[in-house]
């Protein structure tokens, strides 16, 4: 059988490329991959970058504790997130940082809990009253052990917060604060014009004080123009940095207003649900790292100030009176119940607090030996001996 025949135009095959033409199209064809794919892979974009805001003057070490916290974020997502802090009134007022986190305006902040009181009372509740008994790591071990975290995030989402909160950074007991003269019974206090905030606001009411809520930049003026008469913040670091010894010289150590308060860091949600799943996790435990720094810097840093009010401002120290410290817990047992009654929620936080606390201060004191003595011991000037008889 013959073959068949095939047209020219079948048989025609196209030239065999030179290697010219050759590596003319390896070149654009690794041009395409360089401009399709490797953006895909690479960094093109850059760091995410954040936004944040503290509610305290950059000269305070709470604003320095912001920093802290930011400065882990960076260093341990190697540069893949950048949060940068300003501080308070650089964006919104201190009181407003919930409400700008929330709607994006700002990414971030770190504050208290209690600064957001106005919106519901529960949010004092981690932060601002005896916390029947627990000191600020015990409140932060009920917030994560306790379910103190999942009653949080159903209290924002009650008011409608976008934000992920974190609390953290536990802080020393709160002096009672600085007044003109010092506080010998709770009826000194009555009429005094104190700042205060908080559920401090009504256990300080209920001593008869005429409480006014300011941020802590706006303390120190207030005092000097006379609109306060007496006025409490945080510790020795911070009091001394705002500087209340200028205006006072009187400073009541010890209360029950604030013994157990930290600080908050909060998230825009969405900004923070967007996140890479490693990159939360690492936020989660540089939380965790930046809470344990803190108590130790605080410790150094409040000690140290503790001394310098006392020797180079001479600040005059008062332990406040066992009666007032009496009066502060009967004062919030009432506060207790009114806020119960008029606020589901605030009653099921403190139900849950009280019931943790139940059994991990009893485990406290019956665990942990007095500091006193040990201190007492070593430290504290002991009575001459009289010289020995002659015989």
């Amino acid at each position: 059988m013959n073959s068949p025949q095939v047209t020219p135009e079948v048989r025609s095959e196209a030239p065999a490329p030179s290697r010219r033409t050759f590596l003319t199209g390896a070149a654009v064809a690794a041009a395409g991959a360089t401009a399709l794919g490797f953006p895909m892979v690479a960094k093109a974009q850059g760091p995410i970058t954040m936004r944040w805001q503290s509610t305290w003057p950059a000269k305070d070490i709470f604003h320095e504790y912001a920093n802290d916290f930011a400065k882990k974020v960076n260093d341990m997502t190697g540069g893949d997130l950048k949060i940068e802090v300003l501080p308070a009134g650089a964006v919104v007022p201190a009181f407003q940082l919930l409400d700008a986190v929330s709607k994006g305006t700002l990414d971030g902040g770190h504050g208290v809990l209690v600064y957001h009181y106005g919106k519901q009372t529960g949010l004092a509740l981690w932060g601002s009253s005896p916390a029947y008994g627990m000191d600020a790591n015990m409140l932060l071990a009920w917030h994560k052990y306790g379910g103190g975290k999942q009653l949080l995030d159903k209290l924002y989402k009650s008011i409608g917060a976008n934000v992920v909160s974190f609390p953290y950074g536990p802080m020393p007991t709160q002096p009672l604060g600085w007044f003109k003269k010092p506080v010998g019974k709770a009826d000194d206090l009555k009429g005094l014009k104190f700042r205060t905030v908080g559920i401090s606001i009504d256990l300080f009411t209920g001593l008869g004080a005429a409480v006014n809520a300011l941020p802590g930049g706006e303390i120190v003026p207030a005092m000097d123009r006379g609109l306060l008469d007496a006025a409490e913040f945080n510790n020795a670091t911070s009091d001394r940095l705002l500087g209340f010894a200028d205006v006072s010289k009187v400073y009541m150590l010890q209360s029950y207003h604030q013994n157990a308060e930290q600080f908050e860091i909060t998230f825009n949600k969405t900004k923070f649900d967007a996140l890479p799943d490693k990159m939360k996790a690492i936020i989660e435990n540089a939380v965790e790292a930046a809470s344990a720094d803190m108590s130790w810097k605080a410790i150094d840093r409040y000690s140290k100030d503790h001394i310098e009010l006392q020797t180079k401002d001479k600040v005059r120290f008062y332990k406040t009176p066992d009666s007032i410290l009496k009066r502060q817990l009967e004062i919030f047992d009432e506060v207790l119940v009114k806020k119960s009654a008029d606020n589901p929620t605030f009653k099921e936080i403190a139900e849950s607090q009280k019931a943790f606390a139940a059994r991990a201060v009893k485990w406290d004191l019956d665990t942990n030996v007095q500091r006193r003595m040990a201190y007492n011991h070593y430290f504290a000037r002991r009575a001459a001996k009289p010289a020995p008889k002659k015989s």
